[in-house]
């Protein structure tokens, strides 16, 4: 392709006529919430692991299905993220946190991150499926619609959209156990060990998307959003909220321990317990202080507290198969 093609190729994605291939590709990744994707790629290979423990694995094939459960998941959110960000731009464009995105900011045409999102979400897709098998695949693709076709419409509708929200957003982990166990076809979902995982991704994003949502009210309320902490002016509600699915976040990481042997299993509950109940500690202060430093540290916390239980669960379930 010759360089004028390359030019007037660039030039119709970006509404800048100097802005370049880099900058052009620069703000694509941009759309892709980076950090989200990195999120939801770890949770998939959590998932993996855990499902890839009780199997036997030529070498070759385990290479395919971890590197084509980690690529497909990662250009699926990818994907899904910058559809995200294309139906929303409207309301991005109102709101200071997100005012500097590159729709809002004119650094990219709509119909540029349409295409961009909807190649990398479609290639995501065929790519779990061609390496990982059809029942990652349909998973992934059942993630994209509910993320896209439910959770997003219903934000500016429902504070509910954020329970909603969270189905999506915990459903990368059985992404990763039905590549794993992509040889046991659908009966790999019936295994309780991926819906494990999906209760702890589930009860854990709702406290932490409401501190979040806490902090920025302000934004929220300007973008459209009827996120509980703009519905509810005095913050009461928002803070029993965080309470409550805190409370509920000590359960769910415990849970696991039931999937392993007695003696990891033990101290596997005892770390979870403690560390959830350090988490509830600190939401409670949510509740009695009503205080936005309080809520940031309520969001620093859960931000912490997810990887370390990720880790203690692939960590004893190691550990568990080990002695078994």
């Amino acid at each position: 392709m010759s360089q004028s093609v390359q030019a007037t190729a660039v030039e119709s994605l970006v509404e800048a006529p100097r802005a370049g291939l880099l900058p052009c590709a620069a703000a694509i990744v941009e759309t892709t919430k980076p950090r989200i994707t990195r999120l939801v790629t770890i949770t998939a290979a959590v998932g993996f692991a855990l499902g890839a423990i009780d199997r036997r694995w030529e070498l070759g094939e385990l290479l395919i299905a971890g590197l084509g459960v980690l690529a497909g998941t990662a250009l699926s959110a990818a994907g899904a993220n910058s559809l995200n960000q294309w139906l929303e731009r409207e309301r991005d464009a109102r709101m200071p946190r997100t005012a500097g995105r590159p729709l809002p900011e004119g650094r990219l045409k709509p119909g540029a991150v349409v295409i961009a999102g909807s190649l990398l979400a479609l290639v995501g897709v065929l790519t779990l499926w061609a390496a990982c098998g059809p029942i990652a695949a349909l998973v992934s693709l059942t993630t994209i619609l509910l993320y896209l076709l439910c959770y997003t419409p219903l934000k500016p509708v429902t504070p509910l959209a954020t329970v909603v929200g969270a189905v999506p957003g915990a459903l990368p982990p059985v992404i990763g156990w039905a590549a794993a166990r992509y040889t046991e076809g659908p009966e790999a979902l019936l295994h309780v060990g991926p819906w494990a995982l999906f209760a702890i991704m589930f009860v854990w994003q709702v406290p932490h998307f409401l501190a979040i949502a806490w902090m920025y009210k302000d934004d929220y309320a300007a973008g459209g959003y009827r996120v509980l902490p703009v519905v509810d002016p005095t913050g009461r509600r928002t803070a029993r909220s965080i309470v409550a699915w805190s409370l509920l976040l000590v359960p769910a990481t415990v849970a696991p321990a039931l999937l392993m042997d007695a003696a990891p299993a033990s101290l596997y509950a005892l770390i979870t317990l403690i560390m959830g109940l350090g988490f509830f500690g600190l939401s409670w202060r949510v509740v009695r202080s009503g205080r936005r430093e309080d809520a940031r540290k309520a969001f620093i916390a859960s931000i912490i507290h997810l990887p370390l239980v990720l880790v203690a669960v692939v960590a004893f379930a190691v550990i568990s198969r080990v002695l078994a």
